[in-house]
């Protein structure tokens, strides 16, 4: 298969790439407690920008996503405020630890360590505020991380 046929080396103006913001709905509680899981203070408020409560941004891992902390009133219309849908994973190298980390800080296990494949080991909780968050040892992020010069 060529490079044109499994479509690397090409994208659109209209390609996925790379997380931007990841949005969970609460605050100040969700702050404080991403602040704790985190390990550190978000890098931006919109409170500290002068415009009011109502954002707090944090960049984290490798490659700095962005993850974002939005008051629910600025969700879109008919939002469940229930957990589903989607699971973004964030990748961790020992997903039994952050599992349990995550449970001492007060989050609900939704599904425990799960072996996926070689290589690939996943957990989610629902944190405090309702939003789910997934973990997950993934080899291939470590492999992509090691080609581009990070520390795997």
């Amino acid at each position: 298969m060529t490079d044109k046929e499994s479509g690397e080396g090409r994208r659109s103006a209209a390609s996925l790439r790379g997380i931007s913001t990841v949005n969970v709905w609460a605050l100040p509680a969700a702050i404080r407690w991403y602040s704790e899981v985190l390990g550190g203070k978000p890098y931006f408020t919109s409170e500290a920008a002068g415009r009011g409560p109502g954002y707090a941004e944090f960049r984290i891992g490798d490659y700095e996503h962005e993850l974002g902390i939005v008051d629910r009133r600025f969700a879109a219309p008919g939002l469940a405020a229930d957990p589903g849908g989607v699971i973004v994973y964030w990748h961790v190298d020992d997903v039994a630890a952050a599992l349990e980390r995550l449970l001492s800080l007060g989050a609900e296990r939704l599904e425990g360590v799960t072996e996926r494949g070689p290589g690939f080991v996943t957990a989610s909780v629902v944190d405090p505020f309702g939003n789910v968050l997934g973990v997950m040892y993934n080899r291939h992020y470590l492999e992509i991380l090691g080609g581009r010069g990070g520390v795997p």
